[in-house]
């Protein structure tokens, strides 16, 4: 049988880190086998990538050079790991996958999302996540949390107007496709945020 697709989004300090974990226990408590992953990345070649994407050295990259390389790693990732997982009946859980770029590529740089689609049909054929958690949080909020764990990356260095529309976009996207979205609200204390999240995995464990 072939395994779900679970993503993990959200803007900048949501928690997406501790809360990948905290899924990942939970299914395997349910007794799946999980396998977990990141965008970009996820492969030799893919992290190279990231690793350019993320230096705040390259502010010189292009909006156009930076979506051809988030779907250049992407169809590393998903000929490498994503799809021979799923095949195999392996669960995927990704820190991130194409609803980023509609959100970062789109939302915050302003790139024509049918372009965005055009690409994530050629890289992608009729592969979608089975269920994609939005961890939601007030812009302002998020970024002082990640202020503080780290100096800030090339995508961190935006404005605060750039996430606030990284924001819109996933929240227009997650309310447009209830189906496949469960918004969850991360300001509130983890434990809550973590109830949040069992009761939107009981309807995918179900199935």
């Amino acid at each position: 049988m072939r395994g779900k697709f679970i993503t993990i989004e959200g803007t900048e300090g949501v928690g997406k880190t501790t809360n990948m974990a905290y899924v990942q226990q939970h299914l395997q408590a349910a007794g799946i086998n999980v396998l977990l992953t990141r965008e970009p990345g996820g492969t030799r070649i893919g992290e190279k990538i990231r690793e350019l994407l993320l230096d705040a050295r390259n502010n010189d990259l292009l909006e156009d050079t930076e979506l051809l390389m988030m779907f250049a790693a992407r169809a590393q990732h998903l000929q490498q790991v994503i799809e021979p997982a799923l095949k195999g009946g392996q669960w995927v859980l990704c820190d991130r996958f194409t609803d980023a770029t509609y959100a970062y590529q789109g939302g915050g740089r302003g790139i024509d999302t049918d372009r965005i689609a055009m690409l994530e049909t050629w890289v992608q054929g009729a592969l979608r996540p089975d269920l994609i958690l939005l961890l939601d949080i007030p812009v302002k909020t998020g970024l002082t949390r990640a202020s503080e764990r780290s100096a800030p990356d090339r995508f961190e260095q935006e404005q605060q107007s750039f996430f606030e529309r990284v924001r819109e976009a996933y929240l227009n996207r997650a309310n447009n496709d209830p189906q496949h979205y469960r918004i969850i609200d991360a300001a509130q204390a983890l434990d809550v945020v973590q109830n949040q999240i069992a009761r939107a995995l009981q309807d995918i464990l179900a199935l």
